[in-house]
């Protein structure tokens, strides 16, 4: 499964951004995936979850520092997620990378990533 993320940028304290990750691959593999995610690594720091997305029952989960402000979505028939970012703040800048992971066959993929910068 291959993995691209779109939509990363600058932007200012409190303004939004909304990134997408296309999946692309066979129909086998891309049918394999059940869970999908951003995760972001910032300078200096382990990489962390900020959300995850299920691919039937479309359960979101959420880091407790992302809870209100950011909204994880999927459009299964484009094999995409989006991560809606509303009230950014400077501490979420960061590379925010998509994971996708099939838990049946312990398969993972990442994507590139993209950089996210807020400024104060």
């Amino acid at each position: 499964v291959q993995l691209v993320e779109s939509g990363g940028g600058l932007v200012q304290a409190g303004g939004s951004l909304r990134l997408s990750c296309a999946a692309s691959g066979s129909t086998f593999s891309l049918n394999t995936i059940n869970i999908m995610g951003w995760y972001r690594q910032a300078p200096g720091k382990q990489r962390e979850l900020v959300a995850t997305i299920t691919r039937g029952g479309g359960n979101t989960n959420y880091a407790d520092s992302v809870k209100g402000r950011f909204t994880i979505s999927r459009d299964n028939a484009k094999n995409t997620i989006y991560l809606q970012m509303n009230s950014l703040k400077p501490e979420d800048t960061a590379v925010y990378s998509c994971n996708a992971r099939s838990t049946d066959f312990g398969l993972s993929s990442w994507g590139q990533g993209t950089q996210v910068t807020v400024s104060s």
